[in-house]
């Protein structure tokens, strides 16, 4: 017989991209998302975001958010962030990488303008950020994003060079990331093998959250008008992944108010 104090739905665990899913595209703005991120406040499911973000750039969110005690998932999956921990910057695979991408030929590697080769005003220009924030997104640990401005046969090539070095390439909402690989579905499944029956929810809207995506038990993915919509994915079929038709933190809302109502989860 269930105890009267155990709760009637499975434990649940939110991982949510930030940037066109959570936070507005063009606003940076969540304030749609706000009533959602209250009931998941209430009733106590861990919110777990997972951005391309730093750990500068997570921590003060994570805790302006109302969660500061879960942990995240930052740089496309290059790290985890735990709760509770304050910024901890060790960028010995940062320095690693961008000394590796140095050695691929110069033909190619002059189309790729990552962080670390823009002033802070740029990626002001690149992002929308403030000069804060913005400084915040170059103080790096694990990654690089940057904006590719060659042809797609050369990017093939600058593909290829960095795969032979060690290194992957994701595509985001707005940057081709590289790092030494892992991704935010891998960190999904070592975070979630520390809540042993727990249901996963994860939300995305660009390529680098497709594997989050499938790999969740319920997978969402956000319209942003942004870019061009994701291809279909196979979850698609049996309503295990849904498309919100409200962009951002509006539609993000929505689709997670509806999972929550499926489990059984209610104001």
């Amino acid at each position: 017989m269930r105890n009267a104090q155990e709760p009637k739905h499975p434990k649940i665990l939110v991982f949510s991209d930030l940037d066109g899913t959570l936070i507005d595209h063009d606003t940076y703005s969540y304030a749609a998302a706000k009533d959602c991120l209250a009931v998941l406040k209430r009733k106590k499911i861990p919110l777990i975001l997972a951005s391309s973000k730093t750990s500068a750039e997570i921590i003060p969110l994570r805790q302006e958010l109302g969660f500061p005690g879960s942990p995240a998932i930052c740089e496309n999956g290059a790290g985890v962030i735990e709760g509770g921990a304050a910024a901890d910057t060790c960028n010995d695979d940062y320095l690693k990488l961008r000394g590796l991408l140095d050695e691929v030929p110069q033909e190619l590697r002059r189309h790729f303008r990552g962080f670390g080769d823009m002033a802070t005003e740029e990626v002001v220009a690149a992002t929308g950020l403030s000069p804060d924030a913005a400084n915040r997104a170059q103080q790096r640990d694990f990654s690089e994003p940057g904006l590719w401005s060659g042809s797609e046969e050369d990017k093939v090539r600058f593909l290829a060079n960095l795969d032979s070095l060690g290194i992957s390439a994701t595509k985001g909402g707005r940057f081709l990331t590289l790092s030494f690989g892992a991704s935010k579905a891998d960190r999904m499944a070592e975070i979630m093998a520390r809540y042993s029956g727990s249901v996963s929810i994860a939300l995305g809207d660009a390529p680098n959250d497709v594997e989050m995506i499938n790999a969740a038990d319920y997978g969402v993915i956000v319209a942003n008008p942004g870019h061009a919509p994701l291809p279909t994915l196979p979850g698609e079929k049996d309503g295990r992944i849904i498309r919100t038709k409200k962009p951002g933190p509006e539609g993000w809302s929505e689709a997670v108010m509806r999972i929550l109502s499926d489990l059984g989860i209610t104001e």
